[in-house]
């Protein structure tokens, strides 16, 4: 495949507000800015200013490592609802966005990303932007706080309520109050209000504050963490069942080591270890006190792995639900040990972490963020600091000088640490493995490969560049088979990561993704909006184009797999859900369904040094389990289909895990 030279990509984002009932006499001119951090680094500005009775403008940007939003916003408000509603720009991965609500005495109507849809007009709904600036949150605060019942039904659908609401003060003596809302997204949203205007909206890694209040973030992310954590204990409690001393899954299929089944078994777990697994029997006499779950037709199969996860408080529920019990890391502060302990002792439930792996990236307008250094000898202290915290991998990111990768992949293998990561930029990954790499993430690094070293794949180059040019890759060049042999040589692991590029290549703005259709209708108003925003901007030919490009993405990974190179399933998005999505996109090239379920249990638990306890029910091993509504080994798409699962001692009812999510059971 001939070489692509690089182009140069720049881009920019940010957030806004809006004040309930607002006299504009005193608003017109006047110009509220908010500065807007993204992993602690200020990325962009979002600003509102009145432009009359009651209708404000809003300008919203920042930037995330050449993505990020960029959005122009305006509303009219009638009695503190919204009458009106423009919004332009393009979204976070640079797509085009027109959107539009209007409204008369009798209807209202609107214009999406969706489509185009009314509904008979109702004083107290408030339309809910699909994309735009952050406005709606502080419009949406004013009537929860005003509402009788502290709720507020929304357009197109659902509804918002009013969680709690706390009176706090800050360092600096100012007296706010913070509103968490349900119903827009999985866990609740945050919302830092004084006299019922926005003064901040701390969102993970993203944070929208006020320029007033720029020396109170961090003292008001430590509280609104603090208020997370204990939401979170609660919730721990109320869905946490424990397991008696005795426990019996009775008449269930058990998935096998070698990829089979165990038919109508009985499978006993005493103190949280398989004592025995013999056949059911209906004349069987079972212990008095032995709590029993039968699994009549369903699947039993050892918790799965998410090989690629980036872990916070709140997404740890995710990964149970959909019976994920272990994980790797692969990129977070250096706090997270303190977060594994919270789910190891189950203050927060989630998963286990059997692997950290430490971020470093060089600095530049496209750095990470997370753990940035501007010198090799930096990096080299880095590598030190990780393994004094007990990491065991190094995650080497875009920005890292080409020259770099050797020490730091010398220095990481001499302290018994593995080396993974993107490809850095002007560097292939022939280079890469050939100067120390262990492990590759991402199935488009491994196509750039056969592109060119002149990319520059800190920029969204390294998702445009396999689209457009990953369909003519050549499973028969010898170029193709010389890096296939280096790959078995250097027994060297790909993290595809495939089911991200599905969404990227494939889906169409206005159309749900492929990648999330099965479950998209479960998931409430928010998360459900994002799926429709198109992935990757493409029109004319590229809509075939990039189809193709994907479809080569899956030979590549079933050729892989068939040659024996370690394939792992990860993620690197929404827990759980993705996680089902990427085994699917497996089992669509190819592999069958039997060995993708090795993948995702023995095989990950092997290549994580875990399958002495893990990843296979035998007795004597721990009783880390999941139980499934029918077979995936008869259609991988029932893996989706997760009723229970046990982890360290305690059982939790999926159903019951998603309804505190306000996500719908596949029932």
């Amino acid at each position: 495949m001939k070489h692509i030279l690089s182009l140069a990509l720049v881009f920019t984002c940010l957030f806004t507000s809006c004040k309930k009932r607002t006299d504009s006499k005193n608003q017109t001119d006047t110009k509220l800015s908010y500065e807007v951090v993204f992993r602690e680094k200020a990325a962009g500005v979002f600003e509102k200013w009145s432009t009359g009775e009651g209708s404000f403008e809003y300008f919203y940007e920042y930037t995330d490592r050449g993505r990020g939003p960029k959005f122009s916003e305006k509303i009219t408000l009638k009695n503190g609802v919204i009458a009106s509603q423009t919004i332009s720009g393009v979204n976070y991965r640079k797509v085009n966005i027109e959107e539009k609500f209007s409204s008369n005495p009798s209807t209202v109507s609107w214009s999406n990303a969706k489509g185009d849809g009314e509904a008979s007009y109702n004083a107290s709904s408030l339309y809910f932007r699909f994309d735009g600036t952050p406005a709606i949150y502080e419009i949406l605060a004013q009537n929860l706080i005003e509402s009788k019942n502290h709720k507020v039904k929304l357009y197109p659908e659902g509804e918002a309520s009013l969680l709690k609401k706390y009176n706090l003060t800050l360092k600096n003596g100012a007296s706010v109050q913070l509103i968490s809302v349900k119903g827009l997204d999985m866990n609740p949203k945050y919302i830092w209000l004084q006299s019922n205007e926005m003064i901040g909206k701390i969102d993970g890694n993203l944070h929208v504050i006020r320029s007033d209040f720029k020396s109170e973030r961090l003292n008001m992310k430590k509280l609104q963490d603090s208020i997370e954590i204990d939401y979170l204990k609660q919730e721990a409690t109320r869905l946490t069942h424990k397991i008696n001393q005795t426990l019996v899954i009775q008449n269930v299929n058990v998935f096998t080591e070698s990829g089979g089944l165990l038919f109508n078994q009985d499978v006993v777990v005493e103190n949280n270890v398989i004592k025995n697994i013999y056949p059911f029997s209906k004349s069987k006499t079972l212990n008095k006190e032995a709590q029993v779950i039968d699994g009549s037709c369903k699947t039993l199969l050892p918790g799965m792995y998410d090989m690629h996860t980036h872990n916070n408080n709140s997404r740890g529920l995710l990964h149970i639900a959909g019976g994920i019990t272990s994980v790797r890391d692969l990129a977070n502060n250096k706090q997270l040990k303190k977060l594994s302990k919270q789910f190891n002792t189950n203050e927060i439930i989630g998963p286990r972490i059997v692997t950290f792996a430490g971020i470093i990236d060089g600095s530049g307008p496209y750095a990470n963020q997370r753990n940035v250094v501007s010198s090799l000898e930096e990096g080299l202290k880095e590598v030190q600091v990780y393994k004094d915290l007990g990491y065991q991998q190094i995650k080497l990111y875009s920005s890292i000088k080409p020259e770099w990768v050797k020490p730091l992949a010398d220095k990481s293998h001499d302290l018994g640490m593995r080396v993974s990561g993107h490809i850095p930029a002007y560097m292939t990954a022939n280079q890469a493995i050939n100067q120390g790499y262990n492990e590759i993430q991402h199935i488009n690094m491994v196509f750039l490969n056969f592109l060119s070293d002149t990319i520059d794949t800190r920029t969204p180059l390294r998702h445009i560049m396999p689209a457009e040019h990953g369909a003519h890759l050549d499973l028969q060049s010898k170029e193709y088979i010389d890096f296939v042999n280096l790959l078995k040589e250097k027994n060297i692991v790909i993290d595809p990561t495939v089911a991200l590029f599905e969404d990227m290549y494939v889906s169409r703005v206005g159309e749900v993704s492929p990648t999330y259709k099965p479950i998209a209708s479960r998931l409430p108003v928010m998360n459900q909006r994002g799926f429709y925003s198109g992935g990757l901007p493409k029109s004319g030919y590229k809509i075939e184009r990039y189809a193709k490009s994907l479809n080569k993405m899956l030979d590549v990974i079933n050729d892989f797999y068939k040659q024996g190179i370690h394939i792992v399933p990860g993620t690197d998005g929404l827990p759980g859900f993705l996680y089902h999505r990427e085994l699917e996109m497996y089992a669509k090239a190819g592999i069958s369904n039997a060995e993708v379920l090795q993948l995702a249990t023995i095989k990950s638990a092997e290549l994580t040094g875990t399958s002495k306890d893990y990843g296979s029910i035998k007795v004597g091993k721990k009783a880390d389990l999941i139980l499934i509504d029918g077979s995936p080994l008869e259609d991988i798409s029932n893996i989706r289909r997760v009723e229970l699962t046990i982890k360290d001692g305690n059982l939790f009812y999926a159903k019951e895990l998603y309804e505190s999510l306000g996500i719908k059971h596949f029932k």
